[in-house]
């Protein structure tokens, strides 16, 4: 009950916004996914769009879920992880290292990142499925969680649309 009294009426969007760089500034929402290589939401995540994306890496890594395969016993991490240059940060090595998941981040002013392009298109696909989900589109909502929980179930669509077909 004391959450509704906390924010104002006349408040613009809400916690985990922030300002958009790339839209003058106005206050938006980023959201953070890892999927598997077909594409399949495996962990989301949303932040302030002011938010860097090596800040969002842990917490989705630990929200992956057991991953069930054809033959064996379930897995509790992934085989690898390919990521964009945003997170080429040793801190982040070292924590996939122990892990024990393998990575491959492009490393910023070394290589290129388009022989990444090969694999990442796949997570890029994801996100402008995501897009087109209008309620996601632009945020709405003042509540995290609520917002959360809209790409929550955007995502388990997308995986149902993927998993069926």
């Amino acid at each position: 009950m004391r959450d509704r009294f906390r924010q104002c009426p006349g408040g613009k969007r809400g916690p985990l916004t922030g300002p958009n760089p790339t839209d003058r500034g106005k206050p938006g929402s980023k959201i953070h996914l890892i999927t598997d290589r077909n594409g399949v939401p495996l962990s989301l995540g949303i932040s302030g769009a002011n938010m860097h994306d090596r800040l969002g890496l842990k917490p989705l890594v630990r929200g992956i879920p057991p991953l069930r395969s054809r033959r064996g016993p379930r897995r509790r991490r992934p085989a690898k992880l390919h990521a964009d240059k945003g997170y080429d940060y040793d801190h982040l090595r070292t924590g996939l290292r122990g892990r024990r998941i393998r990575h491959r981040i492009a490393r910023k002013g070394i290589e290129s990142s388009t022989r990444l392009g090969r694999h990442r298109w796949v997570v890029e696909r994801t996100v402008s499925w995501l897009a087109g989900c209008r309620r996601l589109h632009r945020r709405y909502e003042r509540k995290a969680e609520h917002f959360l929980a809209f790409v929550g179930i955007a995502a388990a669509l997308i995986g149902y649309r993927r998993l069926t077909n």
